[in-house]
């Protein structure tokens, strides 16, 4: 049975593959531990998709399949960038010639598609390596060669080459003794294994990915450790040169062979009266010179220094490998984007979003925990529901970990300021607990049912409430007035600081005239406030 996808169905899986591998660039982009061949891999392919849908979302609607091809070929060819880009162009370009005689999306099209992007990426290199990209579409033609073989569905067969496509990306070290030599995969290769997925993914409805992200870069051993490489010396060409030529006529083999005596990486690729050029050379303004006296016109112009770019990549990771030597991190639970860089200003690794309505599970605790590199963790729960996930965590935890039982977020802005980095980790609980046991925290929100309140008054749906470390203290008509009395109902004339945290229902207006009021009301009272732009809560306030 093959399934039936319409044009628009699959230029929408075309965005949301070019958007899945854009959220995962930097992912991709970490597998090029050596000096940089040309920028990064995962944000050039990135670039080269972004174009590619852009040129998608400017047909007009009935736009014909071979519109649709056009669209996908041209955007993929101007937007290109550095070798993996023009490479990704070109399998995108053989997918549409291959396809051009199918109607319907089923193993026929998916055979023929990938045959042809394999025979146009690889006459496009001038030496294919194997254990590279180009491994990888093989690999993947050869699995829509067997679906055919074995008739299977379009979904089936889509999902054997999204497998296939991993798996080959999992051998590429065997090919590469310098990937294996810095336990990772190559980037190329597994960019395209992303794209692939999420296209799969979208067109047919299935949520999530066919492998385990994580094994994807890594060897077979638990933790891969990234050896930085400083050895630019040893290559020979410093500029990365790639541009549009736009030429009525234009000599390909003599440009292809001209390409090489310039440098390395060299492509040439298109039709015309459209190519790319990329190539490394020392001499930038002689590779272009050379179309330039050639009847050619030139424009997107880019040349990038890569000794510049291996430097700054050296940097970053050099920056890493000492961050992951710290010997604590933190795990906090927010909602709200003010929160969560309040929390990261103070230190926290990873906030896990999640709170009163929307308590994360402890694998979801856990995953955050295992992302911080340090030596021990601490969890902020900052919700009572959420702390006995948390101390789950803790057990589970390859690394020590403990949790400090915040039960809200201004607790939690507290704890962090009792952390001694010089004391130990049970240490270091004891005193961010004792911290923030004198915090009061107040919340105004809206009652969705009829209810009472502390002290037995009624309570409609509706009305807004003041609830005093989980007792409702105020009840009334408007955020301010409860706020005015929640705020009098927690001793505040006994308080030293007050911390206010605006959700994201309660504009700034509103926010000033409630400070306002709490200042006049409290004139020794200093206030301390924020957006925190939490959801549900118009305000989130402590007091100490």
């Amino acid at each position: 049975m093959s399934q039936s996808y319409s044009s628009n169905a699959i230029m929408n899986a075309i965005a949301a593959a070019a958007k899945a591998l854009g959220e995962r660039k930097d992912e991709v982009n970490r597998l090029n531990v050596f000096p940089v061949p040309d920028g990064d891999t995962g944000t050039n392919m990135s670039l080269t998709l972004e174009t590619v849908v852009e040129n998608l979302a400017a047909l007009p609607i009935g736009a014909t399949g071979a519109d649709i091809r056009r669209a996908i070929t041209t955007g993929a060819l101007m937007g290109a960038r550095g070798n993996s880009g023009v490479i990704t162009s070109q399998i995108l370009r053989g997918l549409c010639e291959g396809s051009a005689n199918y109607h319907a999306l089923d193993t026929a099209f998916l055979d023929a598609a990938f045959a042809k992007a394999q025979d146009v990426a690889f006459h496009a290199v001038r030496k294919p390596v194997r254990g590279t990209i180009l491994t990888v579409l093989e690999d993947c033609a050869a699995a829509a060669k067997t679906a055919r073989k074995k008739k299977l569905d379009t979904e089936e067969a889509l999902d054997l080459i999204v497998d296939e496509a991993y798996a080959s990306v999992q051998r590429t070290p065997d090919y590469l003794p310098v990937l294996k030599e810095n336990g990772v995969v190559d980037a190329g290769g597994f960019g395209l294994a992303i794209l692939f997925d999420a296209f799969a993914a979208a067109l047919t409805g299935r949520e999530g990915v066919l492998t385990d992200e994580l094994a994807v870069a890594r060897t077979s051993v638990p933790k891969v450790e990234i050896e930085q490489i400083n050895d630019w010396e040893g290559s020979q060409y410093r500029y990365c040169t790639e541009f549009l030529v736009h030429a009525a006529e234009l000599d390909e083999d003599a440009a292809r062979d001209f390409l090489p005596t310039m440098g390395d990486c060299d492509l040439l690729v298109g039709c015309t009266p459209n190519y790319k050029v990329h190539v490394h050379s020392n001499r930038p303004d002689q590779v272009l010179a050379y179309f330039l006296t050639h009847d050619a016109q030139i424009s997107e112009v880019h040349i990038h220094n890569m000794q510049l770019q291996s430097a700054a990549r050296n940097e970053s990771i050099a920056a890493e490998q000492a961050a992951s030597s710290k010997p604590f991190g933190f795990v906090a639970v927010a909602v709200g984007e003010g929160n969560k860089k309040i929390l990261e200003s103070l230190g926290v690794d990873v906030v896990v979003s999640g709170g009163q309505t929307m308590n994360p599970s402890t694998k979801e605790l856990l995953d955050a925990v295992e992302q911080v590199a340090a030596d021990a963790v601490i969890i902020l729960p900052n919700n009572k529901n959420i702390v006995m996930a948390a101390q789950s965590a803790c057990e589970l935890a390859e690394n020590p970990c403990g949790v400090v039982p915040t039960t809200s977020v201004p607790e939690a802005f507290t704890a962090m300021f009792g952390f001694d980095e010089a004391a130990s980790l049970e240490d270091n609980v004891e005193a961010m607990t004792e911290a923030f046991e004198d915090v009061r925290t107040g919340e105004v929100t809206v009652a969705i049912k009829d209810s009472k309140d502390a002290h037995d008054n009624p309570i409609r749906e509706g009305d807004v409430i003041g609830i005093a470390d989980g007792s409702i203290e105020a009840v009334g008509a408007s955020v301010e007035d409860v706020t005015l009395a929640l705020v009098g109902a927690m001793d505040a004339d006994e308080a030293d600081t007050c911390t206010l945290l605006a959700g994201e229902d309660l504009d700034d207006e509103a926010f000033a005239q409630i400070i306002a009021r709490i200042e006049e009301a409290y004139p020794d009272l200093e206030i301390d406030e924020h957006r925190g732009e939490q959801p549900l809560y118009p305000l989130v306030l402590s007091l100490e």
